[in-house]
């Protein structure tokens, strides 16, 4: 698709779309508890509501970049790329029954600052590090990268790298004015939106397509599969369940970005209920994303690049009117995702390293430390995009592949704190180097040079073994950790049983035990229909 042009009315509903979105962030800035404190400027005030939490992780997850990347991969290789998607909702129950408490009750501003508390300054630092070294390569400059897909096609004569220029400086603009609460407010309604839109994309897409049963035959049967044998190239099972469930456990549990929006829960129980609602938001993607890329293979079949499937079908299928309003949430969430990411980053440059030397500094020094890291992701981010497009032809593999090369050591050291009391920060800082330093070889042994011969999601899975036992390993050839980084950061079974038994007086409805119950055989139904 070459150009494509905008009629004067949905011209005007995207540019009041996104005006009122700068209001809506001056009146949530204008509500929160205090815009100058940090807690209330980092994490809301604590006081997110589930439902809002629930729609603000859907939101987060299907931003833009999942709106370009799942169907775009979805068209090239088959609905497969879902896997990524309902392995989250086997996490989650994990992530609400022992990981979020112990946040919650450690009244931690990041998850380094967890870390830290259960190791040492050294593993803090290092998971800081890392995502931001993440929010630069993959979250934010994937978000312009999706952006400027669909940009592109409606201003076919701009330049890449300046559409990238103008979504950043939008979204740090919405940041500074908002701060996360206005991010959160937004990305909730905005969650609405595209879920509708979501909707009426899918079905017009599958009826342009001729119907589901035009689909099945007109399509590889392997494109309508979810669970693909070993030899896959995109998708082996082996790799599926060992890498992506490693990924999905560092996504959903450490990954400071998606982490932020549970801590700013109002109460655990609200933390977990928004944790197990996004779960179940997120099993939408297949029919809202994945489908439709499929069956965009009968309505355009030969494409420049799978990345421009959902930019096509909402620009050939919407009608006036219904297309400004989806563009409008498309932008808006490109730019409350970058906010988000800008947000999370900014948040670990000041508390992980900025309060570190200087520990003195007040409120508004904080947030003026903030918003100049924010200027500075901005740029290294916008830099980055070119780069996307060279490494990968599919923007959901190119964020998959980056994940899982250097993710997993910090999964295994997270891992091995959570669950076992021996663990300590001298097999911590052992796991955490040789993982890298594996990471690294395997990084440019399979993608740079092409002299190692294994797929990425099964590399991730050798990564995060090697890390594992180096830190056991490790943790039994050297003295026990000191007790206060042991009893209230490790997981408990004592606790689980007092809850338990509190549980029991607890609505079914309310009780997180039983909706995870519900959310995984749900899932699990799903899977089974498309196996």
């Amino acid at each position: 698709m070459a150009g494509f042009q905008l009629s004067w009315v949905d011209s005007v509903i995207i540019a009041a779309y996104l005006i009122g979105l700068v209001t809506l962030a001056l009146m949530a800035r204008r509500g929160a508890l205090n815009a100058d404190k940090a807690r209330d400027h980092f994490l809301a005030g604590r006081s997110a509501p589930w439902y809002m939490i629930g729609f603000a992780l859907f939101a987060s997850n299907m931003t833009a970049v999942g709106m370009i990347g799942l169907p775009g991969s979805a068209y090239a290789h088959g609905i497969n790329v879902h896997n990524y998607e309902w392995m989250g909702t086997l996490v989650l129950p994990l992530f609400c029954a022992f990981v979020l408490p112990t946040y919650l009750s450690s009244n931690v501003f990041t998850v380094p600052e967890f870390l830290e508390r259960r190791y040492s300054r050294f593993a803090r630092t290092y998971l800081s590090g890392l995502t931001i070294f993440l929010c630069v390569l993959a979250d934010t400059a994937g978000a312009l990268f999706a952006g400027g897909v669909l940009l592109q096609i409606l201003l076919p004569g701009v330049a890449l790298w300046q559409i990238s220029c103008v979504l950043a400086l939008c979204a740090g603009i919405f940041l500074i004015i908002g701060g996360l609460r206005a991010v959160m407010v937004t990305e909730a309604i905005q969650a609405v939106i595209l879920l509708i839109g979501g909707v009426i994309v899918a079905v017009l897409t599958v009826n342009a397509a001729g119907g589901w049963e035009a689909i099945k035959n007109g399509v590889p049967a392997s494109h309508l599969s979810l669970i693909r044998p070993d030899s896959d190239p995109v998708m082996p099972w082996t790799g599926l369940v060992t890498g992506g469930l490693i990924i999905g456990f560092y996504f959903w549990c450490t990954n400071q970005f998606m982490v932020q929006r549970m801590l700013a829960a109002r109460s655990l129980d609200h933390g977990r209920w928004g944790g197990l609602f996004a779960g179940l938001l997120k099993l939408s993607s297949l029919f809202l994303l994945c489908i439709p890329g499929v069956a965009a293979l009968l309505i355009f079949p030969s494409l420049e690049r799978p990345d421009q499937v959902f930019p096509s079908l909402i620009l050939t299928l919407l009608p006036t009117g219904i297309l400004g309003i989806l563009i409008a949430a498309f932008l808006a969430t490109i730019i409350s995702t970058l906010a988000a990411n800008y947000n999370a980053a900014s948040t670990l440059v000041t508390m992980d390293f900025v309060r570190r030397f200087r520990p003195d500094m007040s409120d508004a020094a904080l947030i003026r430390s903030g918003r100049i890291t924010v200027v500075i992701l901005m740029l290294l981010s916008m830099l980055w995009v070119p780069m996307i497009g060279a490494m990968r032809d599919s923007l959901w593999q190119y964020l998959q592949a980056i994940l899982s090369y250097f993710v997993p050591p910090v999964a295994a050291v997270f891992f091995a704190g959570l669950f076992w009391r021996r663990a300590n920060d001298a097999g911590a800082k052992v796991g955490l180097i040789l993982g890298t330093l594996l990471s690294v070889v395997f990084f440019i042994g399979v993608e740079i040079a092409h002299i190692i011969d294994l797929h990425f999601l099964k590399s991730a899975f050798v990564i995060f073994m090697v890390s594992l036992v180096a830190t056991a390993i490790t943790s039994l050839m050297t003295a026990p950790p000191e007790a206060e980084r042991v009893n209230p950061l490790t997981f408990s079974g004592d606790l689980w049983h007092r809850e338990t038994q509190a549980l029991r007086s607890v609505p079914w409805w309310q009780n997180y035990r039983i909706l995870s119950v519900a959310l995984i055989a749900v899932t699990a139904a799903v899977v089974w229909m498309f196996r």
